[in-house]
């Protein structure tokens, strides 16, 4: 030092800095001693304690309370299914048997049966009808015919009350009156001449409108007059007909179940919309007497299972039990019930 400094001051400069130097690189080093601490630290945090097990919550199970047993039936009551129902005498229009009859409810396609009867008692059912574009804009059930294609009336009948095609009753409807509600003037009014005055009827098909109604006992006294009607008759008791559609041949059923599986069964009149649930409108006759009988909005089961019962009940009622009507139309045991 003494060598290359001489002069006193200049080795006190380079002293001075020689010290600045080493406390500089000190302080680096501390500074990164610092930053590995705090990242000693950092990590140490970031360290996540392992989850401390939870315990589990008890699950209760709500137990509902078992549903009360049907209330015991009457004395003479049916276990009907159906919220309304009724059985007459065809030939004297005599109530056999009655639920709720006077209640209003939705017909669904059973509204088919007016609408047949105001088309037949209008005669010349072999008059040709020319199907419109208005006709076929109607589901679901439908015969799909095409505008500017001619059927008989007497071929579209049996469509209508066999297939229950909708577009049908509205060809047959525009045919006869001009429109769908000149035709339902015409069906309020044919209704009122037969008593049923509690009806009111707003299409020919029968799909939902909140002002389309009718009552069991109304629908029963619709049903006696149309089943007086030979041609009627006719048509609904067929289980099949074959009918041509255009250049097709289609084949109708009848929607009847009760048809050809119970002996002495008339047929009529099915119906269904998710409103008025399920309808039938069902006849039978054994030893020269004859029984209509209704159910309104019933289920699925009970639409063959409440007319069966009350078929049977009428046809009893009327004496003409027999073993001929005891085996097609099997009473119920005492205890048996369905919910009401």
């Amino acid at each position: 030092m003494v060598k290359f400094f001489p002069n006193k001051t200049l080795r006190i400069l380079v002293a001075l800095l020689l010290l600045s130097g080493m406390s500089f690189g000190a302080t680096k080093k501390s500074s990164k001693t610092s930053k590995s601490s705090k990242a000693a630290v950092v990590k140490t945090k970031s360290k996540k304690s392992p989850p401390k097990p939870s315990a589990k919550k008890a699950v209760v199970k709500k137990v509902e309370p078992p549903a009360p047993p049907p209330a015991p039936l009457a004395p003479g009551e049916l276990p009907l299914a159906a919220r309304a129902a009724l059985c007459l005498d065809l030939k004297t229009g005599n109530v056999l048997y009655e639920k709720e009859a006077d209640g209003l409810e939705y017909p669904a396609s059973a509204t088919k049966i007016l609408t047949a009867l105001v088309v037949i008692e209008s005669g010349n059912l072999d008059q040709a009808v020319e199907v419109q574009l208005e006709d076929t804009k109607v589901e679901p059930s439908a015969l799909e015919f095409k505008p500017g294609e001619s059927y008989a009336r007497r071929d579209l009948l049996y469509a209508l009350l066999l297939k229950s095609a909708n577009d049908v009753a509205l060809a047959l409807a525009r045919d006869n009156a001009g429109s769908v509600e000149a035709f339902a003037e015409k069906m309020n009014k044919r209704a009122s001449e037969l008593g049923a005055d509690s009806s009111h009827f707003v299409n020919p098909h029968g799909l939902h409108d909140p002002h389309h109604f009718t009552t069991a006992r109304d629908l029963a006294k619709i049903t006696r007059a149309a089943m007086q009607n030979p041609i009627f008759r006719e048509i609904v008791g067929t289980l099949e007909k074959r009918m041509m559609r255009g250049e097709e041949e289609v084949l109708l059923r009848n929607h009847n179940k009760l048809l050809g599986k119970l002996p002495g069964c008339t047929g009529i009149k099915t119906g269904f919309t998710r409103q008025a649930q399920q309808v039938l409108v069902s006849g039978a006759k054994c030893e020269g007497c004859e029984v209509i009988s209704v159910v309104l909005h019933t289920n699925h089961p009970g639409i063959w299972e409440d007319s069966k019962l009350l078929l049977a009940d009428g046809l009893e009622k009327l004496g003409a039990p027999g073993e001929q009507n005891a085996a097609a139309y099997p009473r119920p045991k005492s205890e048996e019930t369905v919910s009401k």
